[in-house]
């Protein structure tokens, strides 16, 4: 094992609130693995939707609007006792950062010293593998500590070995959005001859949306912002429409076969109305605001499935692992700073003017 210093820098988030929260620490405690675990030096890590949403508070039902609401400042109506994913307080200081690759170089009592000089791809919903309800998980950079440092400990199990010719900065980008993705068109049983319609096409999960859709040999109807179109018709959508466009008028009545929504917001009743019977419908994200209008009658008489997607089972990030290795999915990597510049790279990722993802270098 490599000789550890004793402290690290690290972006360390102090509460909920404005980007004020988030504080570059050189003096930060390296950490050290437990029995089950692996330290790792992070080579590279990305930025995700959950990194804003979860420091503004968000995840608290107490906010209704959109996520961009309060993102530099913080959400005012946030309640700390529910604001994430859990439903419960976050313990901080916290170092977030839920995607992350680098290189294993301490392992703890029960793990081999063959995973010594790995290089790792961290699974970011970490199963309680100890309890019987496959629900219960922790996300690493959430409900622990992640990525946003120079050394981050995990659970060896959830430390994936990559064999891959892409850069720490490539690979990061990875982990988080793709198996949200992945996890969305495996929920939603999306096959060969689907039509299936992807909102938010242009973020870090709608563009690996389009990616994976098309890996399964479905076609993709996506919806972005209109400056966009062009991007992620390059991924493989057969069209693209903005979000200003009339989808239905558009498309159709009952032409879609699947919905992948990371939107929401006023317009998501018109997403059921483009649904065929027995039509499906995954979500992972709101957007453009969490409350929606439904008419029962139409999930019932259509016979819709609803799919909430946040709980991984173990394959889809084996299978991601796998989709890498094979090189049957590309890396979108816009933009990387140094940790230091975390502020500056969440303020870009904000601005939404980019397709793909934004990475960060300790």
């Amino acid at each position: 094992m490599q000789t550890l210093p004793e402290y690290m820098s690290a972006m360390v988030l102090t509460g909920h609130g404005g980007l004020e929260k988030l504080e570059y620490r050189e003096n930060v405690p390296v950490p050290q693995p437990a029995a089950d675990e692996v330290l790792i030096k992070v080579g590279a890590a990305a930025l995700n939707n959950t990194d804003i949403n979860t420091r503004i508070g968000w995840y608290s039902r107490a906010v209704t609007g959109q996520t961009a609401e309060g993102a530099l400042d913080g959400c005012t109506t946030a309640q700390a006792e529910d604001a994430t994913w859990a439903g419960q307080p976050l313990q901080f200081p916290r170092i977030q950062g839920a995607d992350c690759c680098g290189e294993v170089i301490a392992v703890g009592a029960q793990v081999s010293t063959e995973r010594l000089g790995q290089r790792v791809l961290v699974r970011p919903m970490h199963p309680q593998t100890a309890l019987a309800d496959p629900f219960c998980f922790v996300t690493w950079g959430s409900e622990c500590d992640g990525g946003f440092a120079q050394y981050a400990r995990v659970r060896a199990d959830q430390a994936f070995s990559i064999d891959s010719a892409l850069s720490d900065i490539e690979l990061a980008s990875f982990p988080c959005a793709y198996s949200t993705a992945e996890n969305m068109l495996a929920r939603a049983d999306v096959k060969a001859g689907d039509r299936v319609l992807v909102t938010g096409a242009s973020g870090g999960v709608g563009s690996a949306a389009v990616q994976l859709v098309r890996r399964r040999g479905a076609s993709v109807v996506a919806v972005c912002g209109r400056a966009k179109r062009t991007e992620v018709q390059a991924l493989g959508a057969e069209v693209v429409f903005s979000r200003e466009d009339d989808l239905l008028q558009e498309l159709g009545a009952e032409s879609i076969d699947v919905v992948i929504d990371l939107v929401a917001g006023d317009r998501w009743s018109v997403l059921l109305d483009l649904l065929c019977r027995g039509g499906r419908y995954a979500v992972a994200g709101a957007i453009a605001g969490p409350l929606v209008e439904l008419d029962v009658r139409t999930l019932y008489l259509k016979d819709l499935s609803f799919f909430g997607c946040t709980w991984q089972p173990p394959e889809v990030f084996e299978n991601l692992i796998r989709y890498i290795e094979a090189g049957e999915i590309e890396p979108l990597v816009v933009q990387s700073w140094p940790l230091s510049q975390l502020r500056d790279a969440q303020q870009r990722f904000l601005s939404k003017d980019f397709v793909g993802k934004l990475v960060v270098v300790p």
